[in-house]
């Protein structure tokens, strides 16, 4: 158990050190205009990628399931404006039913 704690430790340490590097090495200096865009999208960016990567990976390899159909209709459901609770609950039952029926 004490192997766990440690590096659970070294991971946070790791994690401050990481965020305090970059306030650190820019010390008050303003980001390129380029730079900033780039910033402001890397979080859309990454969430979609661990969306695709958590909906279509089976290990290592490919699959369409009934994570799939969840996520498209969530997409349909996004595009007729749907609210978020709505989209959130048509994907989990499509998810549910498929999965209930397979």
């Amino acid at each position: 158990m004490t192997a766990v704690w440690t590096v659970i430790g070294l991971a946070a340490l790791a994690n401050f050190v990481l965020k305090a590097v970059g306030p650190v090495a820019l010390g008050g200096r303003e980001l390129s205009r380029g730079a900033e865009k780039l910033i402001g999208l890397l979080p859309a960016a990454l969430l979609a990628a661990l969306v695709v990567a958590q909906t279509f990976a089976d290990g290592r390899s490919l699959s369409l399931d009934a994570r799939a159909a969840g996520v498209a209709v969530a997409i349909a459901a996004i595009a007729c404006r749907a609210g978020t609770l709505a989209v959130l609950a048509l994907a989990t039952a499509t998810t549910a039913a498929l999965r209930a029926l397979t």
